[in-house]
């Protein structure tokens, strides 16, 4: 096991940890959300769902990554937080995912059919807006907040990264955005939910895994 998984393992949702600044920060992430609801734009309330929900799959595997190894997860975070939800998820990570899919989809042209460097605008920003975010993830790495154990996963082998780290929240939420139908918006992101509450469920809950 790596001291990294051995530090998180540590305060792994240990309450004691609890830092009051998470009540803001909360609080933040319901007006957002609120913001967009009274303005009805179900689309991107439901878009910045979706795209939280999805990086809760991608920490629940990440999780068994670290069960199944018993060495290391993918990522690791175990810094200085105020709750550890899982062993590469904190609550700041968490709280910031709720909110920067809408972010993104603000971002976006209102017209689906407009093209951007001869690429249809939605998948030109998935693949900038994801790449952008490696970048990111590449200063937290160096800083020691996000700790990378496997040369595949690591600089400068970040396609990975890119690929299940970020490319498929954004393709996943622009999708919802764009839908019809709120029906069809609302079944994307319940079966989302759906994956990540029994995932949680078994592999937190029953079998403690993660």
């Amino acid at each position: 096991m790596t001291e990294a998984s051995r530090q998180a393992l540590a305060i792994l949702r240990d309450p004691s940890q609890f830092q009051w600044y998470v009540i803001p920060l909360f609080v933040l992430v319901v007006y957002v959300y609120a913001v967009e609801i009274e303005r009805r734009n179900w689309s991107l309330a439901l878009a910045g769902l979706a795209f939280w929900g999805m990086d809760w799959f991608n920490e629940i595997w990440n999780g068994l990554i670290f069960h199944f190894t018993e060495r290391s997860a993918f990522w690791t975070a175990p810094g200085k937080t105020a709750f550890l939800l899982l062993i590469g998820l904190n609550i700041e990570i968490s709280l910031m995912f709720a909110i920067l899919g809408i972010v993104l989809i603000k971002m976006l042209p209102v017209d689906r059919g407009r093209r951007v460097w001869g690429l249809p605008n939605r998948w030109f920003f998935a693949v900038m807006n994801s790449i952008l975010c490696v970048c990111i993830e590449i200063l937290l790495n160096r800083a020691g907040a996000l700790v990378w154990e496997y040369s595949w996963w690591n600089f400068p082998n970040v396609f990975l990264i890119f690929l299940l780290g970020y490319f498929p929240f954004m393709v996943v939420s622009f999708w919802v955005y764009d839908m019809e139908k709120l029906a069809s918006q609302i079944k994307v992101v319940a079966a989302i939910f759906a994956v990540d509450i029994v995932g949680l469920a078994i592999f937190a809950g029953m079998l403690k895994w993660i």
